[in-house]
Protein backbone atom coordinates (compact mmCIF):
# COMPACT_ATOMS: atom_id res chain seq x y z
CA UNK A 1 0.00 0.00 0.00
CA UNK A 2 1.92 3.39 -1.27
CA UNK A 3 -0.18 6.48 -0.14
CA UNK A 4 0.36 10.11 -1.67
CA UNK A 5 -0.86 13.54 -1.33
CA UNK A 6 -2.81 14.15 -4.06
CA UNK A 7 -4.50 17.30 -6.46
CA UNK A 8 -5.07 20.86 -5.27
CA UNK A 9 -2.95 20.76 -2.15
CA UNK A 10 0.26 19.53 -4.01
CA UNK A 11 -0.10 22.31 -6.32
CA UNK A 12 -0.91 25.19 -4.39
CA UNK A 13 1.83 23.89 -1.54
CA UNK A 14 4.14 24.48 -4.94
CA UNK A 15 2.78 27.92 -5.46
CA UNK A 16 2.58 28.76 -1.71
CA UNK A 17 -1.16 28.95 -1.95
CA UNK A 18 -3.24 28.72 1.06
CA UNK A 19 -3.71 24.67 0.86
CA UNK A 20 -7.19 24.53 2.48
CA UNK A 21 -8.27 20.58 2.57
CA UNK A 22 -5.93 17.76 1.45
CA UNK A 23 -7.21 15.13 -0.51
CA UNK A 24 -4.89 11.21 -0.34
CA UNK A 25 -5.17 8.38 -2.94
CA UNK A 26 -4.11 5.11 -1.95
CA UNK A 27 -2.53 2.64 -4.90
CA UNK A 28 -1.95 -1.10 -4.25
CA UNK A 29 -4.65 -1.77 -1.81
CA UNK A 30 -8.34 -3.30 -1.65
CA UNK A 31 -11.49 -1.17 0.30
CA UNK A 32 -11.08 -4.66 3.08
CA UNK A 33 -7.28 -3.12 3.68
CA UNK A 34 -8.45 0.39 4.51
CA UNK A 35 -11.44 -0.67 6.49
CA UNK A 36 -9.20 -2.68 8.41
CA UNK A 37 -7.45 0.34 9.57
CA UNK A 38 -10.01 1.47 10.79
CA UNK A 39 -11.24 3.84 7.53
CA UNK A 40 -14.67 4.44 7.31
CA UNK A 41 -16.06 3.82 3.40
CA UNK A 42 -18.63 6.77 2.33
CA UNK A 43 -20.70 6.73 -0.77
CA UNK A 44 -21.46 4.04 -2.75
CA UNK A 45 -19.87 4.88 -6.29
CA UNK A 46 -16.74 5.98 -5.46
CA UNK A 47 -14.50 3.79 -3.56
CA UNK A 48 -13.19 7.34 -0.78
CA UNK A 49 -12.71 6.29 2.96
CA UNK A 50 -12.13 9.08 5.75
CA UNK A 51 -8.98 8.60 8.07
CA UNK A 52 -10.54 7.28 11.33
CA UNK A 53 -8.56 10.29 12.74
CA UNK A 54 -7.75 13.12 10.43
CA UNK A 55 -11.39 12.52 8.74
CA UNK A 56 -9.04 13.41 5.59
CA UNK A 57 -10.49 11.82 2.70
CA UNK A 58 -8.38 9.16 1.44
CA UNK A 59 -9.22 7.54 -2.62
CA UNK A 60 -8.51 4.00 -3.80
CA UNK A 61 -6.40 4.59 -6.66
CA UNK A 62 -9.22 4.08 -10.03
CA UNK A 63 -9.46 4.72 -13.81
CA UNK A 64 -12.77 5.68 -15.44
CA UNK A 65 -15.06 5.19 -18.31
CA UNK A 66 -17.69 7.42 -19.85
CA UNK A 67 -20.89 5.70 -20.00
CA UNK A 68 -23.41 8.40 -19.80
CA UNK A 69 -24.26 11.63 -20.17
CA UNK A 70 -23.33 14.60 -16.89
CA UNK A 71 -21.14 14.53 -14.19
CA UNK A 72 -21.97 11.14 -13.16
CA UNK A 73 -22.09 9.29 -16.24
CA UNK A 74 -18.82 7.04 -15.39
CA UNK A 75 -18.04 3.54 -14.79
CA UNK A 76 -15.17 3.52 -11.76
CA UNK A 77 -12.78 0.72 -12.20
CA UNK A 78 -10.77 0.23 -8.74
CA UNK A 79 -7.97 -2.80 -7.86
CA UNK A 80 -4.39 -3.05 -6.74
CA UNK A 81 -2.98 -2.90 -10.50
CA UNK A 82 -3.88 0.43 -10.89
CA UNK A 83 -1.54 2.67 -10.45
CA UNK A 84 -0.78 6.53 -9.61
CA UNK A 85 -0.47 7.13 -13.29
CA UNK A 86 -3.56 5.90 -14.19
CA UNK A 87 -5.45 7.47 -11.31
CA UNK A 88 -3.71 11.07 -12.04
CA UNK A 89 -4.77 10.77 -15.96
CA UNK A 90 -8.59 11.07 -15.41
CA UNK A 91 -8.09 14.42 -13.69
CA UNK A 92 -8.60 17.65 -15.56
CA UNK A 93 -5.53 19.72 -15.33
CA UNK A 94 -2.06 18.50 -15.69
CA UNK A 95 -1.51 21.30 -12.23
CA UNK A 96 -4.28 19.35 -10.49
CA UNK A 97 -2.01 15.84 -11.77
CA UNK A 98 0.44 15.80 -9.49
CA UNK A 99 1.20 14.02 -6.19
CA UNK A 100 3.31 13.79 -3.49
CA UNK A 101 4.79 10.72 -1.11
CA UNK A 102 5.46 10.86 2.80
CA UNK A 103 8.68 11.63 1.64
CA UNK A 104 7.64 15.03 0.01
CA UNK A 105 9.28 13.41 -3.25
CA UNK A 106 7.02 14.96 -6.27
CA UNK A 107 5.25 12.50 -9.20
CA UNK A 108 4.49 14.49 -11.98
CA UNK A 109 3.81 12.57 -15.31
CA UNK A 110 1.90 15.17 -17.35
CA UNK A 111 4.29 18.20 -16.46
CA UNK A 112 2.13 20.02 -14.29
CA UNK A 113 5.07 21.61 -12.46
CA UNK A 114 6.14 22.89 -15.38
CA UNK A 115 2.53 24.60 -16.39
CA UNK A 116 2.33 25.75 -13.18
CA UNK A 117 5.45 27.59 -13.32
CA UNK A 118 4.54 29.02 -17.17
CA UNK A 119 1.24 29.62 -15.28
CA UNK A 120 -1.28 28.02 -17.69
CA UNK A 121 -3.99 25.71 -17.35
CA UNK A 122 -3.96 23.02 -19.44
CA UNK A 123 -6.19 19.50 -19.60
CA UNK A 124 -4.20 16.62 -19.62
CA UNK A 125 -6.20 14.43 -22.36
CA UNK A 126 -8.99 14.43 -25.02
CA UNK A 127 -10.51 12.93 -21.64
CA UNK A 128 -11.07 15.92 -20.81
CA UNK A 129 -14.42 16.47 -22.59
CA UNK A 130 -15.93 13.46 -20.73
CA UNK A 131 -16.63 15.58 -18.21
CA UNK A 132 -18.48 18.60 -18.85
CA UNK A 133 -18.37 19.90 -15.50
CA UNK A 134 -14.72 21.00 -16.20
CA UNK A 135 -15.87 23.87 -18.31
CA UNK A 136 -17.09 25.42 -15.10
CA UNK A 137 -14.08 24.08 -12.65
CA UNK A 138 -11.41 25.73 -15.55
CA UNK A 139 -13.76 29.12 -15.31
CA UNK A 140 -13.00 28.51 -11.12
CA UNK A 141 -9.12 27.92 -11.36
CA UNK A 142 -8.88 30.92 -14.00
CA UNK A 143 -10.75 33.11 -11.24
CA UNK A 144 -8.87 31.85 -8.65
CA UNK A 145 -5.47 32.30 -10.26
CA UNK A 146 -5.87 35.05 -12.68
CA UNK A 147 -4.01 37.45 -10.11
CA UNK A 148 -0.83 35.40 -10.62
CA UNK A 149 -1.21 35.94 -14.36
CA UNK A 150 -2.37 32.71 -15.54
CA UNK A 151 -4.62 31.77 -18.45
CA UNK A 152 -6.00 28.83 -20.13
CA UNK A 153 -4.12 27.52 -22.64
CA UNK A 154 -5.41 27.43 -26.42
CA UNK A 155 -6.55 24.16 -26.51
CA UNK A 156 -8.05 23.58 -23.48
CA UNK A 157 -10.04 26.86 -24.38
CA UNK A 158 -10.60 25.27 -27.87
CA UNK A 159 -11.84 21.84 -25.59
CA UNK A 160 -14.02 24.24 -23.50
CA UNK A 161 -15.77 25.62 -26.59
CA UNK A 162 -16.83 22.32 -28.05
CA UNK A 163 -18.21 20.78 -24.58
CA UNK A 164 -20.39 23.93 -24.28
CA UNK A 165 -21.59 23.66 -28.02
CA UNK A 166 -22.15 20.11 -27.34
CA UNK A 167 -25.09 20.06 -25.10
CA UNK A 168 -23.81 18.25 -22.50
CA UNK A 169 -23.57 21.62 -20.03
CA UNK A 170 -27.10 20.89 -19.80
CA UNK A 171 -27.06 17.65 -18.47
CA UNK A 172 -24.93 18.82 -15.34
CA UNK A 173 -27.20 18.91 -11.92
CA UNK A 174 -27.65 22.44 -10.27
CA UNK A 175 -26.17 21.43 -7.03
CA UNK A 176 -23.00 20.91 -8.99
CA UNK A 177 -23.62 23.93 -10.84
CA UNK A 178 -24.22 26.20 -7.76
CA UNK A 179 -21.38 24.48 -5.91
CA UNK A 180 -18.42 25.93 -8.82
CA UNK A 181 -20.47 29.24 -9.08
CA UNK A 182 -20.44 29.82 -5.08
CA UNK A 183 -16.92 29.21 -4.70
CA UNK A 184 -15.67 31.42 -8.01
CA UNK A 185 -17.80 33.90 -6.17
CA UNK A 186 -15.51 33.33 -3.57
CA UNK A 187 -12.24 33.41 -4.75
CA UNK A 188 -10.07 36.86 -5.73
CA UNK A 189 -11.27 37.18 -9.15
CA UNK A 190 -15.25 36.15 -9.65
CA UNK A 191 -15.54 38.18 -12.76
CA UNK A 192 -13.18 36.47 -14.81
CA UNK A 193 -15.03 33.31 -13.83
CA UNK A 194 -17.95 34.21 -15.59
CA UNK A 195 -16.09 36.15 -18.56
CA UNK A 196 -14.40 32.85 -19.61
CA UNK A 197 -17.77 31.19 -19.15
CA UNK A 198 -19.15 33.71 -21.78
CA UNK A 199 -15.99 33.88 -23.83
CA UNK A 200 -16.44 29.63 -24.11
CA UNK A 201 -20.32 29.70 -24.97
CA UNK A 202 -21.00 28.43 -21.22
CA UNK A 203 -22.81 30.73 -19.72
CA UNK A 204 -26.14 29.86 -22.57
CA UNK A 205 -27.62 26.88 -20.72
CA UNK A 206 -27.27 27.80 -17.07
CA UNK A 207 -26.74 31.77 -17.03
CA UNK A 208 -28.82 33.17 -20.31
CA UNK A 209 -30.03 35.56 -17.76
CA UNK A 210 -26.64 37.06 -17.57
CA UNK A 211 -25.21 35.80 -21.25
CA UNK A 212 -27.79 38.05 -23.13
CA UNK A 213 -26.30 40.98 -21.18
CA UNK A 214 -23.58 41.44 -23.80
CA UNK A 215 -24.38 43.78 -26.23
CA UNK A 216 -27.21 45.68 -24.47
CA UNK A 217 -26.19 49.51 -24.86
CA UNK A 218 -26.20 51.88 -21.69
CA UNK A 219 -26.28 55.10 -22.13
CA UNK A 220 -22.41 56.62 -22.47
CA UNK A 221 -23.15 60.15 -19.96
CA UNK A 222 -23.28 57.63 -17.23
CA UNK A 223 -21.61 54.77 -18.92
CA UNK A 224 -18.63 54.99 -20.76
CA UNK A 225 -18.04 51.78 -20.80
CA UNK A 226 -21.59 51.38 -23.10
CA UNK A 227 -21.90 47.75 -22.68
CA UNK A 228 -23.91 46.18 -20.13
CA UNK A 229 -22.06 42.69 -19.73
CA UNK A 230 -18.63 44.71 -19.59
CA UNK A 231 -20.37 46.93 -16.76
CA UNK A 232 -21.67 43.76 -14.73
CA UNK A 233 -18.15 42.49 -15.02
CA UNK A 234 -16.46 45.42 -14.11
CA UNK A 235 -19.05 46.00 -10.99
CA UNK A 236 -18.27 42.35 -9.50
CA UNK A 237 -14.78 43.29 -9.84
CA UNK A 238 -15.15 46.52 -8.03
CA UNK A 239 -17.37 44.25 -5.23
CA UNK A 240 -14.55 41.65 -5.32
CA UNK A 241 -12.40 44.85 -3.98
CA UNK A 242 -14.49 46.10 -1.07
CA UNK A 243 -15.69 42.64 0.31
CA UNK A 244 -15.11 39.37 0.46
CA UNK A 245 -18.63 38.20 1.22
CA UNK A 246 -20.04 35.75 -1.96
CA UNK A 247 -23.50 36.83 -1.10
CA UNK A 248 -22.94 40.97 -1.55
CA UNK A 249 -21.15 39.98 -5.02
CA UNK A 250 -23.65 37.80 -6.29
CA UNK A 251 -26.26 40.99 -5.66
CA UNK A 252 -23.60 42.49 -7.58
CA UNK A 253 -23.46 40.55 -10.00
CA UNK A 254 -27.19 40.65 -10.38
CA UNK A 255 -27.91 44.50 -9.63
CA UNK A 256 -28.57 45.19 -13.87
CA UNK A 257 -30.45 41.45 -14.73
CA UNK A 258 -33.76 43.86 -15.92
CA UNK A 259 -31.68 44.97 -18.24
CA UNK A 260 -32.01 42.07 -20.23
CA UNK A 261 -35.63 42.41 -20.41
CA UNK A 262 -35.90 46.02 -22.06
CA UNK A 263 -37.52 46.41 -25.61
CA UNK A 264 -34.74 47.03 -28.08
CA UNK A 265 -36.40 49.71 -29.35
CA UNK A 266 -35.95 51.54 -26.25
CA UNK A 267 -32.82 51.05 -25.83
CA UNK A 268 -29.62 52.58 -24.67
CA UNK A 269 -32.80 53.63 -21.79
CA UNK A 270 -34.35 51.24 -18.96
CA UNK A 271 -36.71 52.81 -17.24
CA UNK A 272 -38.00 50.38 -14.75
CA UNK A 273 -35.26 47.90 -15.24
CA UNK A 274 -34.91 47.81 -11.32
CA UNK A 275 -38.29 46.71 -10.70
CA UNK A 276 -37.99 44.00 -13.50
CA UNK A 277 -34.69 42.92 -12.48
CA UNK A 278 -36.40 40.94 -9.54
CA UNK A 279 -38.27 38.21 -11.54
CA UNK A 280 -35.31 37.52 -13.53
CA UNK A 281 -33.37 37.30 -10.44
CA UNK A 282 -36.25 34.62 -9.19
CA UNK A 283 -35.82 32.64 -11.98
CA UNK A 284 -32.24 32.44 -12.77
CA UNK A 285 -31.24 31.70 -8.71
CA UNK A 286 -34.28 28.71 -9.20
CA UNK A 287 -32.44 27.27 -12.01
CA UNK A 288 -28.95 27.40 -10.19
CA UNK A 289 -30.57 26.65 -6.91
CA UNK A 290 -28.93 29.81 -5.34
CA UNK A 291 -29.73 29.45 -1.15
CA UNK A 292 -32.61 32.28 -0.62
CA UNK A 293 -29.98 34.73 1.59
CA UNK A 294 -28.47 35.25 -2.12
CA UNK A 295 -31.45 35.68 -3.34
CA UNK A 296 -33.04 38.08 -0.96
CA UNK A 297 -30.00 40.54 -0.79
CA UNK A 298 -29.94 40.36 -4.68
CA UNK A 299 -33.93 41.46 -5.28
CA UNK A 300 -33.07 44.22 -2.57
CA UNK A 301 -29.71 45.38 -4.68
CA UNK A 302 -31.89 45.36 -8.20
CA UNK A 303 -34.76 47.21 -6.60
CA UNK A 304 -33.35 49.78 -4.57
CA UNK A 305 -29.60 50.48 -6.51
CA UNK A 306 -30.99 53.83 -8.24
CA UNK A 307 -32.26 54.89 -5.02
CA UNK A 308 -29.23 54.61 -2.88
CA UNK A 309 -26.95 56.41 -6.10
CA UNK A 310 -29.40 59.35 -6.20
CA UNK A 311 -30.00 59.40 -2.15
CA UNK A 312 -29.07 63.17 -2.13
CA UNK A 313 -32.09 63.97 -4.74
CA UNK A 314 -34.56 62.17 -2.47
CA UNK A 315 -37.00 63.49 0.18
CA UNK A 316 -36.57 62.67 4.11
CA UNK A 317 -39.92 60.86 3.31
CA UNK A 318 -38.50 58.54 0.65
CA UNK A 319 -35.21 57.86 2.42
CA UNK A 320 -37.09 56.32 5.25
CA UNK A 321 -39.49 54.37 2.55
CA UNK A 322 -36.00 53.12 1.55
CA UNK A 323 -35.00 52.27 5.14
CA UNK A 324 -38.21 50.28 6.01
CA UNK A 325 -38.79 48.56 2.55
CA UNK A 326 -34.85 46.95 2.78
CA UNK A 327 -35.89 45.99 6.56
CA UNK A 328 -33.08 47.85 7.22
CA UNK A 329 -33.74 48.19 10.91
CA UNK A 330 -34.31 44.50 11.71
CA UNK A 331 -31.07 43.81 9.44
CA UNK A 332 -29.10 45.77 9.91
CA UNK A 333 -26.06 43.68 8.57
CA UNK A 334 -27.73 42.63 4.91
CA UNK A 335 -28.52 46.87 4.82
CA UNK A 336 -24.62 47.01 4.68
CA UNK A 337 -24.05 44.47 2.07
CA UNK A 338 -26.38 46.57 0.52
CA UNK A 339 -24.79 49.71 0.47
CA UNK A 340 -21.76 47.43 -0.58
CA UNK A 341 -23.02 46.25 -4.16
CA UNK A 342 -24.20 49.71 -4.18
CA UNK A 343 -20.94 51.12 -4.14
CA UNK A 344 -19.27 48.45 -6.50
CA UNK A 345 -22.15 49.43 -9.01
CA UNK A 346 -21.44 53.02 -8.77
CA UNK A 347 -17.91 52.63 -9.30
CA UNK A 348 -18.11 49.48 -11.87
CA UNK A 349 -18.01 52.24 -14.76
CA UNK A 350 -14.84 53.32 -16.98
CA UNK A 351 -13.02 56.44 -14.93
CA UNK A 352 -15.35 55.89 -12.07
CA UNK A 353 -13.10 53.26 -10.43
CA UNK A 354 -11.62 55.31 -7.92
CA UNK A 355 -13.98 57.91 -7.04
CA UNK A 356 -15.66 57.96 -3.33
CA UNK A 357 -19.57 57.20 -2.91
CA UNK A 358 -20.87 59.86 -0.15
CA UNK A 359 -23.99 57.95 -0.79
CA UNK A 360 -22.95 55.60 1.66
CA UNK A 361 -22.46 57.21 4.60
CA UNK A 362 -25.66 59.63 4.25
CA UNK A 363 -27.74 56.39 4.32
CA UNK A 364 -25.83 55.37 7.34
CA UNK A 365 -26.25 58.47 9.15
CA UNK A 366 -29.83 58.38 8.64
CA UNK A 367 -30.14 54.33 9.89
CA UNK A 368 -28.53 55.90 12.79
CA UNK A 369 -30.22 58.63 13.85
CA UNK A 370 -33.31 56.32 12.85
CA UNK A 371 -32.29 54.09 15.84
CA UNK A 372 -32.45 56.75 18.36
CA UNK A 373 -36.71 56.01 18.43
CA UNK A 374 -37.87 54.39 21.76
CA UNK A 375 -40.91 52.20 20.85
CA UNK A 376 -41.01 51.97 24.96
CA UNK A 377 -41.81 55.85 25.03
CA UNK A 378 -44.16 55.27 22.37
CA UNK A 379 -46.84 53.15 23.62
CA UNK A 380 -46.23 54.83 27.04
CA UNK A 381 -47.07 57.80 25.04
CA UNK A 382 -50.73 56.02 24.46
CA UNK A 383 -50.26 54.75 21.07
CA UNK A 384 -51.60 51.19 20.01
CA UNK A 385 -51.74 49.01 17.13
CA UNK A 386 -51.45 50.34 14.11
CA UNK A 387 -50.59 53.24 15.78
CA UNK A 388 -47.55 52.51 16.95
CA UNK A 389 -45.42 51.81 13.56
CA UNK A 390 -47.40 55.13 12.04
CA UNK A 391 -45.84 57.16 14.72
CA UNK A 392 -42.20 55.44 14.32
CA UNK A 393 -42.19 55.72 10.85
CA UNK A 394 -43.40 59.99 11.53
CA UNK A 395 -40.71 60.43 14.21
CA UNK A 396 -38.09 58.38 11.16
CA UNK A 397 -38.93 61.21 8.95
CA UNK A 398 -38.52 64.27 11.45
CA UNK A 399 -35.05 63.25 12.21
CA UNK A 400 -33.79 62.69 8.91
CA UNK A 401 -35.05 65.86 8.10
CA UNK A 402 -33.74 67.41 10.96
CA UNK A 403 -30.38 65.71 10.07
CA UNK A 404 -30.32 67.05 6.34
CA UNK A 405 -32.61 70.13 6.79
CA UNK A 406 -34.42 68.84 3.69
CA UNK A 407 -38.14 69.50 2.72
CA UNK A 408 -40.60 66.29 3.39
Amino acid sequence: MQIYLVGGAVRDKLLNYPVIEQDWVVVGATPKDLIDKGFKQVGKDFPVFLHPETGDEYALARTERKSGAGYYGFEVFTSKEVSLEDDLIRRDLTINAMALDDNERLFDPYNGKQDLENKILRHISPAFSEDPLRVFRVARFAARYHHLGFTIAPGTKELMIQLSKSGELKALNAERIWKETSRALGEKSPQIYFQTLKDCGGLVDWFPEIDCLWGIPNPEKWHPEIDTGVHTMMVLEQCALLTEDSVTRYAALCHDLGKGETPHEQWPSHRGHEKEGVTVIEKMSSRIKAPMVYVQLAKIVSEFHLHLHRVEDLTPKTIVKVLERTDAFRKPERFEQLLIACEADYRGRTGFEKRDYPQSDIMRKAHLTCQNISTKEIVEAGYTGAQIGKEIHRQRVSLVKHLYRRDS
